[in-house]
């Protein structure tokens, strides 16, 4: 199967919407990505799209947030959401949105990556419990679904504290 990974543009706003919300099965994360393109900190190279020929079949966005401890504040990126269209789920569309959408970010310099998400799936990119790094969240979530991974060899060494989330993420 042939798979391409590019930016997003104006015209895939709409499908992008609809992906997000059949993968989820809810409009929250379609209304999250709307939302987050209105915040200035949204990078446009970092929202990516998965293209069967010219049909739209996955999508993963990168934002950026903040690790903050009492004296220190240490910028990374959110992976949230990521979807594909629940037909073609199992196929590798997914990994694929995530390889390249963490190529891209690596290329871009930036150092690590924090995600929520399912341990057996994340584990294959090389995330590990953000516990590992003395990381946590201001929401409850249980060790191994909280993860972050180094795109810059200890990157994260130093780091530790709360993960900042933008205020859009507040309503999921």
């Amino acid at each position: 199967m042939k798979i391409q990974i590019r930016p997003e543009n104006k015209n895939d706003y709409k499908t992008i919407s609809m992906i997000n919300d059949m993968a989820f099965g809810q409009e929250a994360e379609g209304l999250l990505v709307e939302k987050l393109r209105k915040n200035k900190k949204f990078i446009k190279d970092l929202s990516l799209v998965a293209c069967m020929g010219n049909e739209i079949v996955g999508h993963i966005l990168f934002f950026p947030i903040e690790i903050k401890s009492d004296n220190n504040s240490f910028e990374s990126l959110a992976l949230a959401p990521m979807s594909v269209i629940p037909e073609l789920q199992g196929l590798g569309i997914g990994s694929q949105l995530i390889e390249n959408g963490l190529a891209k970010a690596k290329k871009m310099r930036h150092k690590s990556v924090i995600v929520l998400g399912h341990t057996e799936f994340y584990s294959k990119f090389n995330f590990i419990p953000a516990s590992n790094f003395k990381i946590s969240c201001h929401f409850e979530v249980s060790d191994e679904v909280f993860m972050a991974l180094e795109l810059e060899k200890y990157a994260l060494k130093t780091v530790s504290g709360c993960v900042e989330y933008p205020k859009e993420f507040n309503d999921l």
